[in-house]
């Protein structure tokens, strides 16, 4: 990109945690753009956070000016989508359902979705799936288990459904991606 000076490894370190970014902190709707920046191939590395900035500046340039976007939500809505978000990515191994999750939490099932979507920024399954695939990604660098292990771990019934998401969100399969990124 011409012009673009900035010393995007300088940034990462500046601004980047192990895990959570320190630039916007409490925002969790836009964790998915930062979240890629850890598993990223050296040889496309500054390309690819050149791609995240505009991705971000996209985002910040949606937001309403004045004020965030989840202000239309109650806090007590927030606190619960922020208690189901909680739930879910600490049982990875179990699926719920909307229906399942609008009856515990007591909240509509289409408000559950509105809300969440805008405090995660993506609709549950889709941020479900990417978060799976995220901690998958951890588990195939640091952990010596099969496949079809992780696949469980991070809740897949089998190994080719896991697979086939891996290979969706990563455009690897899963035994490229360890090949690749194993210490």
């Amino acid at each position: 990109m011409k012009g673009f000076s900035v010393d995007l490894y300088e940034l990462q370190k500046k601004y980047c945690s192990d895990r959570t970014p320190y630039v916007i902190p409490g925002e969790p709707a836009i964790e998915h753009i930062f979240s890629e920046l850890y598993n990223v191939p050296v040889k496309i590395k500054k390309d690819y956070f050149k791609i995240k900035v505009l991705e971000l500046l996209l985002y910040l340039g949606g937001l309403e000016p004045g004020g965030r976007e989840l202000t239309r939500y109650g806090s007590q809505q927030t606190a619960r989508i922020q208690e189901i978000h909680a739930l879910l990515t600490e049982h990875l191994d179990r699926r719920y359902t909307i229906e399942e999750l609008s009856r515990r939490y007591l909240l509509n099932t289409s408000t559950l979705k509105e809300v969440f979507k805008a405090v995660y920024g993506l609709p549950i399954a889709t941020y479900m799936k990417e978060y799976r695939v995220r901690r998958a990604m951890e588990l195939l660098r640091e952990s010596g288990g099969s496949i079809a292990a992780i696949a469980a771990a991070v809740g897949y019934e089998s190994q080719g459904k896991f697979t086939r998401a891996f290979k969706d969100v990563t455009g690897q399969l899963p035994t490229e991606y360890r090949r690749e990124h194993r210490g």
